[in-house]
């Protein structure tokens, strides 16, 4: 079997180590965010749940979905809380397929540190567009992965889908 290395991730992960004062929590302090605000990744506010932008993507237009209530426990979120979560994930979906054209996605959740969570003091829920050949020699070679789109730029493009799925 082979082994596809990404060094960059660890970095990722040791910046957030954990620490007991949830007001510091990144996801919390996202939560009250407007989306239309140009200085933050935030791309929809629902009442129980929100979508971000990763800022250290795996792919281009790597979204999260985050309950608002500061949670690590898959089983403790209620059943209104998965549902948002549930339907913010089609909906991200559907503005991925419009803005990104995506051959396929990865959808799930890292929970704990050992699975992967970078923030694991805080329930998220991943989807990543995914394109024949998007994976190169570039991670592997020189440790470096490629976004080729503005983090800024991708926003824009998903807030204008999400507003017409409504």
């Amino acid at each position: 079997m082979e082994k596809l290395w990404s060094p960059w991730r660890s970095k990722y992960i040791e910046s957030f180590k954990s620490d007991e004062d949830k007001s510091k929590c990144i996801f919390c302090q996202m939560s009250d965010l407007n989306a239309d605000d140009n200085d933050n990744l935030l791309v929809y506010n629902g009442d129980k749940a929100f979508v971000v932008l990763n800022l250290y993507p795996y792919n281009n237009g790597h979204l999260m979905i985050v309950p608002k209530r500061h949670t690590n426990d898959f089983p403790n979120l209620s059943k209104e809380e998965i549902s948002e979560c549930m339907e913010l994930l089609q909906k991200s979906e559907l503005a991925l397929r419009k803005v990104m054209s995506p051959h396929g996605f990865n959808i799930g959740a890292n929970i704990g540190r050992v699975s992967g969570a970078g923030i694991e003091e805080h329930i998220h829920f991943h989807i990543v567009p995914r394109w024949n050949g998007d994976t190169n020699f570039m991670p592997v070679i020189g440790e470096v992965k490629v976004i080729s789109q503005d983090l800024l730029e991708t926003k824009i493009k998903l807030l204008q889908a999400f507003k017409e799925l409504k």
